[in-house]
């Protein structure tokens, strides 16, 4: 009997502790993280790589739309969301300067290089004296684009030409083209009428144009001229350090992220992974 007894209070105190155990794990389970990433346009194949990834790590991803580059940090500096992937650290740096907000590159993650396009010619060697040559009139994107008109060795720029110059500060024209800056939506349908065009990416992919393999000349991924329009993931100064976000960034680099924007833009856009003290280096700089 005494026995019996000393095994049954073997067993109840067992499933007791089993049961407090199981009350401790339940109370000391944590919910997944949520991060509320601001894009434009979530139709990426990097994106439910990502959250796949992500939420195996117990963080769980949002993205949230916006259709005006204008609006992602703004929300951000808000707090409305956590992080912001859609812009360049150019982009980020000039916006910085103009509202006065403190948002930082947390790490790179696409490259999408200028492209200068014809339907004439089909290399430099073709272009002659006094063709004309559309570039984007807005500030950024035609300041990068005379920079590669220039990389084309078809003019040359002054020494002190800066991210936001224009066709004034062309040193050296020797064929004696004309630039023609315009709305950079319209520069695919100038081709019928100008010798080429500087076209950015996406706009050249919306008009059908394969990026890849298309441009009779491109701007280059490994030159260090090409930081300054890397595309990054940017989060709120107090937050450039937190580890979810930091290990989002990690995530995004991987492997498996890069051949799936390669195949999804069909090597027009490709995974640049910037080490964070030359992006940040490269930011300050830009800042100032």
């Amino acid at each position: 009997m005494k026995k019996f007894s000393l095994l049954f209070l073997a067993v109840i105190l067992a499933a007791a502790l089993a049961a407090c155990d199981d009350s401790k794990d339940k109370a000391g389970a944590k919910e997944n993280t949520k991060v509320k990433i601001g894009v434009n346009g979530s139709d990426g194949a990097q994106w439910p790589i990502l959250k796949e990834k992500a939420a195996k790590e117990g963080i769980d991803i949002e993205l949230v739309e916006f259709e005006d580059y204008t609006l992602p940090n703004n929300a951000l500096a808000q707090g409305d969301i956590d992080l912001n992937a859609f812009q360049t650290l150019v982009f980020l740096a000039q916006y910085n300067k103009e509202s006065g907000n403190d948002i930082v590159p947390i790490g790179s993650t696409q490259f999408a290089p200028l492209g200068l396009y014809s339907k004439k010619i089909k290399e430099l060697s073709d272009v002659k004296k006094g063709d004309q040559i559309a570039v984007p009139d807005d500030p950024t994107n035609q300041a990068r684009a005379l920079k590669l008109l220039e990389a084309a060795k078809l003019i040359k720029l002054d020494t002190d030409f800066g991210l936001f110059d224009g066709p004034d500060k062309i040193a050296e024209n020797p064929l004696n083209l004309k630039i023609t800056p315009m709305v950079a939506q319209q520069t695919p349908r100038s081709l019928e009428d100008v010798a080429a065009a500087v076209i950015n990416n996406g706009i050249a992919g919306q008009a059908g144009f394969e990026p890849a393999k298309d441009p009779i000349f491109k701007e280059s991924a490994k030159d260090d001229a090409s930081i300054p329009y890397v595309n990054l993931i940017a989060a709120r100064e107090e937050d450039k350090n937190n580890k979810v976000y930091k290990r989002i960034v990690e995530l995004y680099q991987e492997d498996d992220v890069k051949k799936a924007i390669t195949e999804d833009t069909k090597g027009g856009s490709i995974l640049q992974v910037v080490p964070q003290d030359k992006l940040d280096q490269e930011f300050q700089k830009l800042v100032k």
